[in-house]
């Protein structure tokens, strides 16, 4: 089975609209509700400080594979304040994300994202796992599904975000080699919030399956 995006216990705070993460399943979740019900997190009433990451930052991997970051330029508007520059922000953080897995650089993504955001952290659980075993994914793309912004009780706009990543190579789960992905679907919620310059990613729900593992 393949290694789940972040923890059981950050599910219970997440998108009414999406199963458990997780779990695979018969197809993306395309349609969300308007009011899709995270929480949202405490910042104390501020504009956030610049995120560090959350914890002590890691050289990238040495034996990483030499891929260049996303192209800002590829995400035209998600520095304006509008739907569609929330929806490019959230695209572009994902982006960065899905790119720290193979580079073993994760700086940009946690620049993206709020400090409270504890299920951001768990979105880069596994991450964090790969860098402390030396290891990354192997290149692959991400091609767009679907994209929407929602309007909120909680964020300025909750944007849902479905995606494919192509096939590529993993560590197996107790990393004792490798595996072939086939195709995954991703569909992704992320909770946008304007800062006055940027928007952050400040809550995060995913779930992932459609997934052809072979040793």
């Amino acid at each position: 089975m393949p290694r789940r995006l972040f923890s059981a216990a950050a599910a219970g705070a997440l998108l009414l609209g999406l199963a458990a993460c997780g779990d695979t399943t018969d197809g993306p979740v395309t349609a969300p509700p308007p009011d899709l019900g995270i929480a949202a997190p405490s910042d104390g009433g501020g504009d956030p400080a610049p995120s560090d990451g959350g914890g002590e930052q890691t050289d990238p991997s040495a034996d990483a594979p030499d891929i260049p970051p996303p192209d800002p330029a590829d995400f035209a508007g998600m520095d304006e304040n509008t739907p569609e520059g929330a929806e490019q922000a959230f695209r572009y953080y994902i982006a960065v994300s899905m790119w720290a897995h193979q580079s073993g650089d994760d700086s940009l993504a946690t620049n993206l994202q709020d400090q409270s955001c504890n299920s951001c952290d768990d979105f880069l659980e596994t991450y964090r796992e790969l860098i402390e075993h030396d290891e990354t994914w192997g290149e692959f793309t991400v091609a767009d599904i679907s994209i929407r912004a929602h309007e909120s009780n909680n964020f300025d706009y909750e944007v849902a975000y479905d995606f494919t990543t192509t096939p590529h190579e993993r560590p197996k789960d107790d990393f004792s080699g490798s595996v072939d992905v086939g195709e995954l679907e991703y569909s992704t919620v992320g909770g946008m919030t304007w800062t006055g310059t940027s928007w952050l990613v400040k809550g995060i729900s995913a779930e992932w399956g459609n997934d052809v593992l072979t040793s």
